[in-house]
C-alpha cells in the first residue's frame, strides 16, 4: 500500500475514532462573548414531578453577563436552582436574581450546585433524548440549545438525596 494511501486512511480512521470519544465538543454553542458547553441532563424516572439540566458557561468577554431565565417546551416551568448543604440538611432554591458569570470566568451548572430545573415535565426524559431549552442572559440574549439525556455520573458524583431509580434501558 503507497504511503499516501495509508496516511489517508489512517487520517480518516482516527477521525471517526475521534469523533466517537469528544461529542461535548461538538454541542459548544456560542453567544456574543459566551461558549455553552455540554448541555445534558439525566433520565427521569415516569411520573418524575422535576428534571435537571445542566451545562458549562464560559464568559470570553470583557464584561460581565448573567443567565437570567430559562425556558423549555418539555417542561411546564424551567428554574435556576442551587442546591446547597448545610448542618446535613439539603436545600434546593430558585437563584433570585439569575447567576453572574465575570469576565474569563466559567459557571458550571452540575450535579450538587446551580443547575436547571425542570418543573412538571411533559413526559421522562429517556437516554438519548434531546431536550430543547432556551436560556436568556443579561447581554448575550437569548440562546436556544439541546440537553442531551446521558447516563447519569458515577455514585458519589451525584447530588446527595436525589438519586433517581432509572432503568438502564432508557424505557419506563
Amino acid at each position: 500500500m503507497s504511503k499516501p494511501l495509508f496516511a489517508g486512511r489512517l487520517a480518516a480512521g482516527l477521525l471517526v475514532l475521534s469523533a466517537g470519544f469528544s461529542p461535548a465538543l461538538a454541542l459548544d454553542v456560542h453567544q456574543g462573548a459566551l461558549i455553552l458547553s455540554h448541555p445534558w441532563s439525566r433520565p427521569t424516572p415516569p411520573s418524575a414531578p422535576t428534571g435537571a439540566g445542566y451545562l458549562t458557561i464560559t464568559n470570553h468577554g470583557s464584561a460581565p453577563d448573567r443567565l437570567i431565565a430559562a425556558a423549555s417546551p418539555a417542561a411546564n416551568q424551567v428554574q435556576i436552582h442551587q442546591m446547597s448543604m448545610a448542618g446535613g440538611i439539603m436545600t434546593m432554591r430558585p437563584v433570585e436574581g439569575g447567576i453572574v458569570i465575570a469576565p474569563g470566568a466559567t459557571v458550571s451548572l452540575a450535579p450538587g450546585g446551580y443547575h436547571l430545573m425542570f418543573i412538571a415535565p411533559r413526559r421522562p426524559f429517556k437516554l438519548g433524548d434531546q431536550i430543547p431549552v432556551s436560556l436568556t442572559f443579561e447581554r448575550s440574549g437569548t440562546v436556544k440549545l439541546d440537553l442531551t439525556v446521558e447516563t447519569p455520573p458515577a455514585p458519589g458524583d451525584s447530588m446527595p438525596g436525589m438519586a433517581m431509580p432509572v432503568d438502564p434501558k432508557g424505557g419506563h
